[in-house]
């Protein structure tokens, strides 16, 4: 149930990181949704470093590190993607 409960997360972070970004993302849903998990993971673990991970009620700042997390993530690996795919277009 861990991991289902991960793509979920990954999948709405990854959603809410593509809407919030500028521009249209070049990036799939399977990328969008690993950059996602990857982004909530490196979230918890600098909430949990700044000892804001376990509060009472709704964890907003461990939340707010997973959202711009998976922002900046989903940011570079559009621009990895676009290189990549621009690269092999050109070859």
């Amino acid at each position: 149930m861990g991991w289902l409960w991960a793509i979920i997360v990954g999948l709405v972070l990854g959603l809410l990181a593509k809407a919030i970004i500028p521009g249209r993302q070049h990036i799939p849903l399977w990328l969008t949704v690993i950059l996602g998990m990857i982004g909530g993971i490196a979230g918890n673990a600098i909430a949990r470093a700044a000892g804001v991970d376990a509060t009472a009620g709704i964890d907003w700042w461990r939340h707010v590190f997973q959202l711009v997390m998976a922002i900046i993530l989903v940011g570079l690996g559009d621009r990895a993607w676009t290189a990549a795919r621009g690269s092999r277009g050109r070859a």
